[in-house]
């Protein structure tokens, strides 16, 4: 189904499934040409092109290509999230989700507030560790509101948990948010979501189901 697929990093901006927020991937910038060094100017430059290269490598479906890349680029930048970012999609769509959820951390670890990155994560746990996955979702949806796909995932992390109560919420909130999403809404559920405006996240809604 589509709202199950993780966020990829292909292109300048990556439209996530079909009814979900759109997140902009924009590729690492260089630095001014009056920077002090010129071999750092250089460098970044050289990352920017490579990021851009795997990227299409990733869209062609030429995985081992687009994963030695996106390391490439972490040679000339370690801190670059979006090489990171990219390796566990990579990984990811390998079948690989042990070294997909390590590149995640290590995006994370750069960018704590990386939203791609905490869903991807999430997606990747919810059957196994669904108690992570509630949190990282929760967190995703505290940063950025309008992630409808992040609210629809968290209901059904939390229904699996027999959390009904929240898991309503969530529902209600993704559809509140994208009100093409009521369909694929549980039957058990349908009734409690309406395609009303979002409400805004009060502290302990934001922090406590997704």
């Amino acid at each position: 189904m589509k709202r199950r697929l993780l966020w990829t990093g292909f292109g300048a901006a990556v439209a996530v499934a079909a009814g979900a927020a759109t997140w902009a991937v924009v590729p690492q910038q260089a630095p001014a040409s009056d920077a002090k060094s010129e071999q750092a100017p250089r460098t970044v430059l050289n990352a920017h092109a490579l990021l851009q290269a795997g990227l299409l490598q990733t869209q062609y479906r030429d995985l081992d290509g687009a994963e030695a890349t996106f390391k490439r680029v972490l040679e000339m930048d370690p801190e670059n999230k979006l090489a990171w970012y990219n390796v566990g999609v990579v990984s990811a769509q390998d079948g690989r989700p042990a070294d997909a959820l390590k590149a995640y951390d290590s995006a994370l670890e750069i960018d704590p507030s990386f939203t791609s990155a905490l869903f991807n994560q999430a997606v990747l746990l919810k059957r196994n560790d669904p108690d992570r996955a509630i949190t990282l979702l929760k967190r995703t949806v505290s940063i950025n509101p309008k992630a409808s796909t992040a609210y629809f995932q968290l209901g059904e992390t939390l229904a699996r948990k027999g959390r009904e109560g929240q898991a309503r919420d969530a529902y209600r909130r993704a559809v509140a948010v994208d009100p093409s999403l009521r369909s694929e809404v549980p039957k058990s559920f349908q009734d409690f979501v309406t395609p009303s405006p979002s409400p805004s996240p009060t502290s302990s809604q934001a922090g406590g189901t997704t």
